[in-house]
């Protein structure tokens, strides 16, 4: 059987758990980790694997089947996404929600111009809860959505609070207010605004000198991450954050409440949970699953910019259908 070629772009957290999740997926094999440091200077988690700087990437487009894209969505994919679809077809869990509509249009126009496939935000949410939403959504049409994230470490905005000037590291907490997520339980179908559902709380080591109420206000008051929510910042040291905040963890839900009946007599709450021990790699196994897609989507002539809307789940399945249709169905 031949594998599916898979190359990693950037190596963090998600990088790492896309190369261990790879051992997982036998119908896979890793082609090459690309690094904008110096490739001799990384140490691999796995056997065999091999590290590139990023600008090496270019000359290997003949033996990758897919690049699976694991830099952040503040900074890193807007201007990577569209390099790499230009060359590869891509994966990637780009999760700046707001920013998706113009994301998938930049993203569609490359891979189209080069006969290639790219699968966007498909990580967890972004992704598995965008369907679940879906889902609620066409089985309940008379109801409401409901999302609540953690309590769980966002690697995104994370990320984009180190990305401040004057940080060192950062750890940030998104936290579901127990009050709203109990009246949405119990069916009563609030209106809830983004504030009222979470809390955001940063965890931040800033450089000796720094001036901490500027950076409090930027990322109390920075767009599509903080400023829609209540958010508490603590400025503590590297230790502490080592000490105490070194788990990856997170989760969450998507809630569909609706009613049906001829005066809407009966109640419904669909609830779907995740709880994970470690979000990046749960991540890059949904990343994993999807570039699958990608690959089989590219080989059918389907080519431009894609999401989780568009894919059938058989095509994320290392199964058969036959296999499939008796296992699972």
């Amino acid at each position: 059987m031949k594998k599916i070629r898979i190359g990693i772009v950037g190596y963090g957290n998600l990088g790492k758990g896309v190369e261990l999740g790879i051992t997982q997926n036998t119908d896979m094999e890793l082609v090459g980790i690309f690094t904008r440091r110096k490739a001799d200077t990384i140490e691999l988690l796995t056997k065999n694997a091999k590290a590139y700087h990023i600008n090496e990437a270019k000359k290997m487009t003949d033996i990758i089947d897919v690049m699976i894209l694991c830099g952040g969505s503040k900074s890193d994919l807007p201007s990577q996404g569209v390099e790499f679809a230009s060359m590869f077809n891509t994966v990637d869990g780009f999760d700046t929600h707001a920013k998706i509509p113009e994301y998938y249009d930049a993203m569609n126009q490359a891979a189209l111009k080069s006969n290639k496939t790219s699968v966007i935000s498909s990580g967890w949410d972004p992704g598995l809860f965008s369907v679940n939403r879906l889902y609620g959504d066409v089985v309940l049409p008379e109801g409401k959505n409901y999302t609540f994230w953690g309590k769980g470490v966002s690697q995104g905005h994370s990320d984009a609070i180190r990305r401040i000037e004057g940080v060192v590291d950062a750890k940030q907490y998104t936290i579901p207010k127990e009050e709203a997520l109990m009246k949405v339980r119990d069916g009563h179908m609030p209106a809830l605004s983004t504030r009222q559902k979470h809390l955001r709380e940063c965890f931040v080591v800033a450089k000796e000198g720094s001036d901490l109420s500027r950076i409090e206000t930027e990322i109390k008051t920075m767009p599509d991450y903080f400023s829609d929510y209540d958010t508490i910042v603590h400025f503590i040291s590297k230790e502490e954050l080592d000490r105490d905040h070194n788990k990856i963890s997170h989760g969450g839900f998507v809630f569909q409440s609706g009613r049906t009946g001829i005066d809407n007599e009966n109640n419904h709450i669909i609830e779907y949970r995740i709880k994970l021990d470690s979000n990046p790699d749960f991540t890059a196994n949904v990343l994993l699953a999807f570039a699958r897609a990608t690959y089989r989507l590219n080989k059918e002539g389907k080519y431009g910019a894609k999401t989780v809307f568009d894919i059938a789940p058989a095509y994320l399945s290392m199964k058969s259908d036959e296999e499939l249709r008796r296992t699972l169905l």
